[in-house]
């Protein structure tokens, strides 16, 4: 019965967009659940049964002999709740056991954020005398106006980037989800430079290739030769901070959130399918919600007030 209810969530996981690491994960640590507390029947799992299976984990050790992480805890911990969840979705049970499990919170680590003027120095770096340096330039601004992984950017093709609207198609995101993203004016700029002018010296050596930004040797630009090139402009602009693709993407999505986007929009632009993992982008900030919340809701900014003559008068009668 465990199999097959087995072989049903992986199918779910994977027709709802999960990527396949995800699907391995969850299939993998739920059924290392029902083999560890020797269980065949799901209908026999209860809370108690649960909560005394976190228990253990926490005194176990992995393969190589260290106690299990926090992460990979919470990891094993999440894929029970979703399968259980998958469960009580299909009516193949009707009280779901995890519904009062937590998982346990991640400490929040403040990842590095650069400031507009660290930013500027970055994106100053590439020689613009140079088709290499070129490319460089457009890679950067493609990265700090759109938040994209850096995996997308060395997927994009020539076909992804409509100059015209103004946006950019990630086909095949993170878990196999295509989105669009907005292009910023000089986003803009620099690739219709790099399309028209620097990819034709590039793809000289290789007509077949379809990928939007290329290397000298005609290949696609690789994951390696992006990160080493931040590396290289974050060094020659004197920047102290760790700076990698996903600081740009990390830059993106803090910007945004400070100068007041709608949440939800982030959430879209970046490409995640919960909206709490775009809340951490609001968290890292320390931003004081009840503040913001008093300085922009219109009501708060309303000078009409118990101090108002009539209100106070009505205040006072039925105080007496």
């Amino acid at each position: 019965m465990v199999k097959n209810l087995l072989f049903r969530f992986r199918e779910h996981l994977k027709v709802t967009g999960r990527s396949p690491s995800t699907v391995n994960a969850y299939a993998m640590h739920t059924s290392g659940f029902f083999d560890v507390m020797e269980i065949r029947d799901v209908k026999k799992v209860t809370t108690p049964v649960i909560e005394s299976w976190i228990a253990g984990l926490r005194d176990s050790k992995s393969a190589k002999g260290k106690p299990y992480s926090d992460a990979t805890i919470q990891i094993k911990i999440r894929s029970i709740k979703r399968f259980f969840e998958f469960l009580e979705r299909t009516n193949v049970i009707f009280i779901n056991p995890t519904e009062f499990i937590k998982e346990p919170q991640n400490k929040i680590r403040i990842k590095p954020v650069l400031t507009f003027e660290e930013m500027k120095r970055i994106l100053d770096q590439p020689n613009l005398s140079t088709i290499t340096g070129i490319r460089d330039r457009t890679i950067l601004e493609v990265f700090y106006t759109t938040g994209i992984r850096l995996n997308e950017l060395c997927s994009l093709t020539i076909y992804d980037a409509d100059l015209q609207g103004g946006v950019l198609r990630i086909n095949k995101g993170k878990g196999a989800r295509d989105r669009v993203v907005p292009l910023g004016k000089h986003a803009v700029k620099f690739l219709r430079e790099y399309i028209s002018k620097v990819r034709p010296r590039f793809a000289q050596k290789n007509r077949t290739c379809r990928s939007l930004f290329m290397g000298s040797l005609g290949k696609p630009v690789s994951k390696a030769v992006v990160a080493f090139m931040i590396l290289k402009n974050r060094k020659a602009a004197k920047i102290k901070k760790q700076v990698t693709a996903h600081t740009f993407r990390h830059t993106f999505a803090t910007v945004l959130v400070k100068n007041g986007a709608d949440i939800r929009a982030v959430q879209k632009m970046l490409g995640h399918v919960d909206i709490r993992t775009t809340q951490v982008y609001i968290r890292s900030l320390g931003l004081d919600i009840k503040k913001e919340h008093r300085k922009t809701h219109p009501r708060e900014k309303d000078k009409e007030n118990i101090a108002n003559p009539r209100i106070k008068g009505i205040m006072d009668h039925h105080e007496r």
